[in-house]
Order: structure tokens, then sequence, then C-alpha cells
């Protein structure tokens, strides 16, 4: 993959994450979802929060390798623990898709910053 393909992902994948971090914290149809997944409002927020984090993360990496590294690979953890939750609570795989998607994407992005370190 060319280096301004990988740049693209990182770029849009804290993006993502920044959105979805702030809409996690402050939506309430978030907060909505948040309890149809089984968790409660302190895990809400933090998730919001550690997803805004991780977002600041991937793009100090070009930077510093190394937090652009952590932060992919807590994506990547983040999103392998969102798939089981939405396939635990029997969401249809479309519905569970996007994030076993961002989770192949931060695996990639994870594996990137490696070769830099």
């Amino acid at each position: 993959m060319p280096a301004d393909t990988t740049q693209f992902l990182f770029i849009i994948t804290a993006l993502f994450f920044l959105f979805y971090g702030i809409t996690a914290i402050r939506s309430k149809k978030m907060t909505d979802e948040f309890y149809r997944f089984g968790l409660n409002d302190w895990q809400r927020k933090l998730t919001g929060m550690l997803q805004i984090v991780g977002a600041i993360g991937l793009l100090a990496g070009f930077i510093y390798p190394i937090l652009g590294f952590l932060a992919s690979a807590g994506f990547t953890a983040m999103m392998l623990v969102a798939f089981i939750i939405r396939i635990k609570i029997r969401d249809s795989f479309a519905q569970a898709s996007p994030s076993l998607f961002f989770m192949l994407i931060n695996i990639w992005l994870t594996l990137s910053f490696y070769k830099l370190l």
C-alpha cells in the first residue's frame, strides 16, 4: 500500500474516532446505544474519552511513532471488544461489521507504526 494511502487511513481513522468520541460523550442517541450494549454511563464516557485521546495519539504518531503505535493498538483492542459486544447482543453482521472493519484498519496502522519504531 502506498505511503499516501496509509497516511490517508491514519487521518480518516483519527477523524472518525474523534467524531465518535465526542458523540459518545454528548449524544442522547449514543447514551441509548450504550444502554442497549449493556454498558453504563461511566463506560460510555470512558469510551468516548479514550477515543478522543486515541485520535490525538494517532495524529501525534506522525511526530512520535510510539504514540501512534499505542493508539492504533488500543483501537484494535477496542474494536475487537465492540465487535464481540455486537455479536453478544445479537446485532446483525451489517450492524457489527463497522467495528470489524475498523479493527482491521487499526491492525494495519499498528503494523505501519511498528515499522517506524
